[in-house]
């Protein structure tokens, strides 16, 4: 087949529908690039089905992985967006880690930022954080010298 523009062997084959009518086009691949269309290296069919095959194998192994402490699926995690347990992080490892640094750009590690006027006091911000809890789950089981102890705690760590 020719291109429609320059008469050159045609390597770039297109169909375009408009309101159920058929139109192709017929380019060589300078014609087609002059034309704003992105012409990429074909990749031979054999290459294709192999690729295709090993993904959906690979994607088979994946949504079979399952966390052995909750029984959480990682299909079971795709549909929801929820893990079961904290041991889902280990036992999805593999699909997290890429799934997060697709997400990430291509970085697995958090690099969160602290707002500059907190960053003097961040360590003792998260202390006081701790220590609270601490004092609510010593209210809650009512361990009163503990939650006594933590409230001292507490006040020498709390800024004036």
């Amino acid at each position: 087949m020719q291109c429609q523009l320059c008469n050159k062997k045609a390597t770039v084959h297109l169909m375009e529908i408009n309101d159920g009518e058929k139109f192709q086009r017929h380019l060589c691949e300078d014609c087609a690039r002059k034309e704003g269309i992105t012409v990429k290296a074909q990749t031979p069919v054999s290459e294709m089905l192999n690729n295709l095959v090993l993904s959906q194998h690979q994607s088979e192994k994946i949504n079979d992985l399952r966390c052995p402490q909750c029984d959480v699926t990682w299909s079971d995690f795709r549909k929801s967006g929820m893990l079961g347990c904290p041991n889902d992080y280990l036992a999805f490892e593999k699909p997290l880690k890429a799934l997060i640094e697709r997400a990430q750009g291509k970085s697995s590690q958090h690099a969160g930022k602290v707002p500059k006027q907190a960053r003097h006091n961040f360590g003792q911000q998260v202390r006081l954080l701790r220590l609270r809890q601490d004092l609510q789950n010593a209210v809650d089981t009512e361990d009163y010298e503990a939650a006594a102890r933590l409230r001292d705690e507490i006040s020498k760590v709390m800024p004036n």
